[in-house]
């Protein structure tokens, strides 16, 4: 028995949400979003509640159950409340510079490395001194924010023996102790 699968949805003020020929459409202030939604798992809509029933018991479905009441949830907060992700340049010399939707970062190598970032997300890049540069992401899509947040950091993962590296704000970082002094 999914227990995700079975939590209702309640839709907050100023969301719209709609359900035909098995896409889900969800409006808000912060944007628009569309998912396709597998025969098996049935959406209802009714008074302000989204609810998910599925037609068998087989495996399969069973996993599909919690995920499409989940990509759901995620899509009404996206576009009511929208997402945020920070992430921290820790390293000397690491800079970032946002203009428009590209931002260009400066992490060690011997160039700079230029990413042209999607539609849907808003980039801001702060530096401060005395304070690790920053990366900030703002988009209504869980996914795409997810997915562009993983490829930034993975262009320098932070490293254990000197903590160097893009790493989400407030990320613990295991460390290592290195070589013992002879």
């Amino acid at each position: 028995m999914s227990r995700i699968g079975n939590a209702i949805i309640t839709i907050p003020e100023g969301v719209e949400v709609s359900f035909a020929d098995g896409l889900v459409t969800v409006k808000g202030k912060k944007g628009e979003l569309v998912q396709a939604i597998d025969d098996a798992i049935k959406m209802n809509i009714e008074d302000g509640v989204i609810t998910f029933t599925r037609n068998s018991d087989a495996p399969d479905v069973r996993s599909k159950h919690g995920l499409y009441r989940s990509l759901v949830n995620n899509m009404v907060i996206g576009v009511s409340e929208g997402y945020k992700t920070v992430q921290e340049l820790v390293g000397v010399g690491y800079r970032a510079k946002a203009q428009g939707q590209t931002l260009e970062l400066a992490l060690g190598y011997s160039h700079p490395i230029v990413l042209e970032l999607p539609q849907e997300i808003k980039v801001t890049a702060t530096m401060e001194k005395g304070k690790n540069p920053t990366v900030e992401l703002e988009s209504c899509d869980k996914q795409l924010i997810g997915q562009v947040a993983a490829k930034i950091r993975s262009l320098r993962k932070p490293e254990p023996y000197k903590g160097k590296g893009i790493r989400f704000k407030g990320e613990q970082i295991r460390r290592k102790a290195g070589k013992a002094a002879g």
